[in-house]
């Protein structure tokens, strides 16, 4: 039969059949790493996963501690394709990539956007521990503040994009884009404003400004019902959740297919070693239009790679299969809390134990 999920893990869209054929993973073998941010991100100071190692390379298995076993099972099949399988040819050599704001002030957004040297910025919005602390319309004030920032750092020519990470409800989305809309003298668009499809339909059909769809994709039971309801302009698609390369490419057709929506392609916080299955998919792509959101690893303090080429300023290298983390930097960046090393290689295993019976099927 087919290896297909067809559950919270993803939608009928295949995982290659060869990852059957992966053997028991011994949890000696498991590295847990435990690297620190440069901002904290996504709510988070230290960014903790699994780097793993196989006849193809490396792979890297970091789904959040919150997402249970289920939904970590595409995130083990793209850390599994990577060092059994590979990856697709590339059809591009390098590709453009946007700059990452976090919540954080002015002068610091506007220095991070400088330092990257891109022509294109992602700015965090809607921050949950801004609006606890500080109330939502003086978040929002932040918010503008920020933005504004980073439109003097680009300049003109350059485009902004915001992310809320679906934490808007309708009325809110559609009050706040119009605020940073005017904050950037135009946003490319808007990520994820809402956090349901349906929402995203209604706030698209009360604003010009475009949305785009990341949450709504990659933890949906079906990633095409934004394209059927018309709920996004672009489609956010990130090949680590999605269950690997070849899969993420299957979704972005699909996608492309059902309404013509551009793909752009952003990490899940990865360090160096799981990124470069995100690059491998923005240079598989067939049509790739936008600047992508694989930049992310200025957002670390350092990095388990050395070999991980920053690019040239804004564009980042294709790599034909994921670097080898450097010995040394795995072991200063080892996770050392022998009971949390303990629940990241015993969670490794009931998700592979996952996988294999979704590949059974």
């Amino acid at each position: 039969m087919p290896a297909d999920a067809r559950s919270r893990s993803g939608p009928a869209f295949e995982y290659p059949p060869e990852l059957a054929a992966v053997p028991d993973l011994n949890p000696a073998e498991l590295h847990v790493y435990a690297l620190p941010m440069a901002e904290r991100f996504r709510g988070i100071t230290v960014r903790e996963g699994v780097l793993l190692a196989g006849p193809a390379g490396w792979g890297e298995f970091c789904p959040f501690a919150e997402y249970d076993d289920e939904v970590a099972v595409p995130w083990l099949a793209t850390a599994l394709e990577a060092a059994w399988l590979g990856w697709p040819a590339a059809v591009r050599g390098s590709v453009e990539v946007n700059a990452t704001v976090p919540a954080v002030g002015p002068e610091r957004a506007a220095a991070i956007v400088r330092a990257s040297g891109a022509r294109t910025a992602k700015v965090k919005v809607a921050d949950a521990e801004q609006s606890r602390a500080a109330g939502d319309e003086r978040a929002l004030a932040a918010d503008a503040d920020r933005v504004a920032a980073v439109r003097d750092a680009l300049g003109p020519d350059g485009h902004v994009r915001v992310d809320a990470n679906g934490r808007w409800g309708v009325d809110t989305a559609v009050h706040a884009l119009g605020v940073l809309d005017a904050a950037a003298g135009g946003l490319q668009y808007a990520e994820q404003p809402c956090a349901s499809v349906e929402d995203l339909a209604r706030v698209r059909a009360r604003t010009h400004v475009p949305i785009a769809a990341d949450e709504s994709i990659r933890r949906a039971e079906d990633p095409l019902a934004v394209a059927v309801a018309g709920a996004a302009d672009v489609a956010v698609v990130k090949c680590t959740p999605l269950g690997g390369v070849r899969r993420a490419l299957a979704v972005a057709a699909a996608v492309e297919s059902a309404a013509g929506m551009p793909v752009v392609v952003s990490s899940a916080l990865e360090t160096g070693v799981g990124l470069a299955a995100e690059l491998a998919l923005a240079g598989a792509l067939p049509r790739l239009e936008l600047a992508c959101g694989v930049g992310t690893l200025a957002l670390f303090e350092s990095d388990v790679t050395t070999t991980t080429s920053r690019g040239t300023p804004g564009r980042l290298p294709v790599p034909g299969r994921p670097p080898a983390p450097d010995a040394d930097l795995l072991e200063r960046y080892a996770l050392r809390d022998p009971e949390r090393v303990r629940w990241w290689r015993d969670r490794t295993l009931r998700t592979h134990a996952r996988l294999r019976a979704v590949l059974a099927r």
